[in-house]
């Protein structure tokens, strides 16, 4: 095979949060902001808009891109990327997984194939190594998700529109190995058995814009525990979002960001008002689009 990239294209991933409270690593919602990615033939490789320790071939979105292409039997294809940063990097809200999204579905696309959410999902979980971060970011909204002998499992389901996420994202990163390293090796059966049915009632929570449930189905017992003394203003963050109004409180992935689900506009105003001063926070909604791909002139 011989095919190239002959015509620039834009790739557009959303942030992510994962985990949302019990669903560890299995649970993912894609809210409303996102990273651009634009991959356009040149005779040499060159980076823009992305910062400078990543303007380089260890940039994960360009390796990722000449990674695809080579499990496909292609030569590495030299472009310039341009990338629009909206999403904290090391923050907790799926920064690497848009790089990785793109990346594959710019391999692809390089390839002459047609965008295929499945595809992608398959081969961005493979690199990732689990889905509950790159299943929304692919498909949007709100996904259950597992891996099966490396086939992915993604269940999508509605998000009521009322929902508002008001997203805390502390200026300094927890390494996500150091969040997997918090956590204990093994954990107890009766600890197991009381995030089942929480899962299922955040999902469903959230589905039908039921906000007590949601206060009731999002505690944590094997992750958010282990990981809160890593994030220093998560106990403060936590009390102040409650004591405003918000429905549920969790952590974004490994951290540091944080995020309160609050029902209507009202709500988040009153929540995001509460956060306590010089912590960036944004309101944000669910994103249902997922992933989109399109040709482009730069």
């Amino acid at each position: 095979m011989s095919a190239v990239l002959e015509r620039p294209l834009t790739v557009a991933v959303p942030a992510t949060s994962a985990n949302l409270g019990p669903g560890f690593d299995c649970l993912g919602l894609a809210l409303t902001l996102e990273n651009t990615f634009t991959f356009a033939p040149a005779p040499e490789t060159d980076f823009s808009g992305c910062p400078p320790r990543f303007a380089d071939t260890h940039n994960l979105a360009w390796r990722t891109f000449n990674e695809t292409r080579a499990s496909l039997g292609l030569p590495p294809q030299t472009v310039a990327l341009s990338q629009t940063v909206g999403v904290p990097l090391s923050g907790g809200l799926g920064s690497s997984s848009t790089c990785i999204v793109a990346g594959v579905a710019a391999g692809l696309a390089s390839a002459g194939l047609p965008w295929d959410r499945e595809e992608t999902l398959r081969r961005a979980c493979a690199i990732e190594g689990h889905p509950d971060n790159v299943a929304p970011a692919v498909c949007g909204g709100l996904t259950a998700s597992f891996v099966t002998e490396g086939e992915v499992t993604c269940l999508q389901s509605d998000v009521a529109p009322e929902w508002r996420f008001v997203v805390i994202s502390p200026p300094y990163e927890v390494r996500t190995e150091d969040a997997r390293r918090a956590l204990p090796a093994t954990v107890a059966h009766a600890d197991a058995a009381r995030q089942l049915g929480r899962c299922f009632g955040v999902v469903r929570a959230l589905e039908r814009g039921d906000g007590a449930l949601l206060g009731r189905a999002s505690h944590d017992r094997l992750h958010e525990p282990y990981r809160r003394p890593l994030i220093r203003d998560y106990d403060a963050c936590r009390e102040a979002c409650l004591d405003a109004g918000a429905c549920a409180f969790w952590i974004s992935g490994s951290g540091s960001s944080m995020v309160a689900a609050c029902l209507g506009d009202a709500s988040a105003a009153n929540v995001l008002a509460a956060v306590p001063d010089g912590l960036p926070v944004r309101v944000l909604r669910a994103q249902t689009a997922g992933t989109s791909i399109a040709p482009c002139d730069v």
